[in-house]
């Protein structure tokens, strides 16, 4: 079991940094936990197939990857076309500007959040642990973790988020931790198996882009906006 050791705590430390002690440097703090990561499992002989990053596999992944993301488009579509699915949207860590959720989209989320998630629970982990105890407690193990990962920003959930605060209204914090971590778990089985059946990180990379990339997007489209001439804010329909 000492070969969980290092990859362990790299992932402890990053979530503490990203989430609590440099929460401003989280995707210089995520590249770097990322290489070091990719390091230790070589050091602990995974190939780049076991990684999902060879390039054999590349092109199918990248297959994979757009088909994933452009349905996460569709279905995000089709929710901001109503009003009720628009106001779903509302996030207050969306950045107030177009140029702010633009880097949001493009640098935050796939390099402070995609690279180091899916190297972790999609590569690095459950690598080791189908090597030990195969897959089906490599995947169980490394989507459990991915759940526990999401502890420490599902506390501001409620106030980051219309939805979930509306969900959530009057429930205990350890209700929305456990929701939240119950959700994310199950969303990391969907990811994992992505991997598994692509053969390539980009798969599920390209998924958890595209959710997360897109929802800034829409949630910085679903913001009130000045009705000309009035000073007043009004929200698009």
């Amino acid at each position: 079991m000492t070969e969980f050791a290092g990859p362990l705590t790299v992932v402890v430390t990053a979530n503490l940094l990203n989430n609590r002690w440099r929460v401003q440097r989280s995707v210089a703090t995520s590249v770097v936990a990322s290489a070091v990561l990719l390091v230790q499992g070589r050091r602990r002989g995974l190939t780049w197939s076991e990684l999902g990053l060879d390039r054999a596999d590349a092109g199918r992944g990248v297959v994979w990857a757009l088909g994933s993301a452009a349905t996460v488009g569709v279905v995000y579509a089709v929710a901001f076309a109503t009003p009720r699915g628009r106001s779903a949207f509302a996030d207050n860590r969306a950045r107030p500007s177009i140029a702010g959720v633009a880097k949001q989209a493009l640098v935050d989320v796939p390099l402070g959040t995609v690279l180091l998630e899916e190297i972790a629970f999609r590569s690095v982990i459950p690598a080791l642990a189908q090597r030990r105890f195969g897959h089906g407690v490599a995947s169980a193990g490394s989507s459990v973790l991915f759940g526990l990962w999401h502890v420490l920003p599902s506390l501001r959930l409620p106030q980051d988020n219309r939805a979930a605060g509306e969900a959530f209204a009057g429930r205990s914090p350890a209700v929305v931790v456990a929701s939240a971590v119950a959700f994310t778990g199950v969303a990391g089985v969907l990811l994992g198996e992505l991997r598994r059946r692509s053969g390539s990180l980009l798969a599920p990379a390209g998924l958890h882009w595209a959710a997360n990339g897109l929802g800034y997007a829409l949630a910085w489209l679903a913001r009130p906006r000045p009705t000309a001439g009035t000073g007043r804010c009004s929200r698009r329909r």
